[in-house]
């Protein structure tokens, strides 16, 4: 059985959903500020790279921890809200079904621990 990873297309759709994504967290005045210094070109490589990862596809992630990418930055669940519904939007853009969108959030809602109020 495909895991979520090959279901989404690999590693070339999903780096083409997180360009979307990113387009998105960008135009977002509520979470853009958090981004004001980043490198842009090596977020959305990382990025790529850590959601095909926990999606089941190759390990080739070997960035910072959830923590560690996260301290100083004291998110909230406000915050979190907005990046989870901006990664579902980008998802459906992509005709990716609900179910597979939801398994995506279950993922990334069992990462809310390690992210928010670091």
């Amino acid at each position: 059985m495909e895991n979520l990873y090959e279901r989404l297309g690999g590693q070339e759709s999903i780096s083409k959903v997180v360009d979307v994504f990113y387009d998105k967290v960008l135009a977002d005045e509520s979470v853009n500020h958090f981004f004001k210094d980043t490198d842009m070109e090596k977020q959305r490589r990382h990025q790529s790279l850590f959601i095909s990862w926990a999606l089941g596809g190759p390990n080739q992630y070997s960035g910072k921890s959830m923590e560690k990418a996260h301290k100083g930055m004291n998110l909230n669940d406000e915050h979190f809200g907005a990046i989870a519904n901006h990664l579902a939007s980008s998802l459906r853009e992509f005709d990716v079904h609900d179910k597979d969108i939801n398994e995506v959030l279950e993922k990334l809602t069992g990462m809310k621990e390690d992210i928010l109020y670091k």
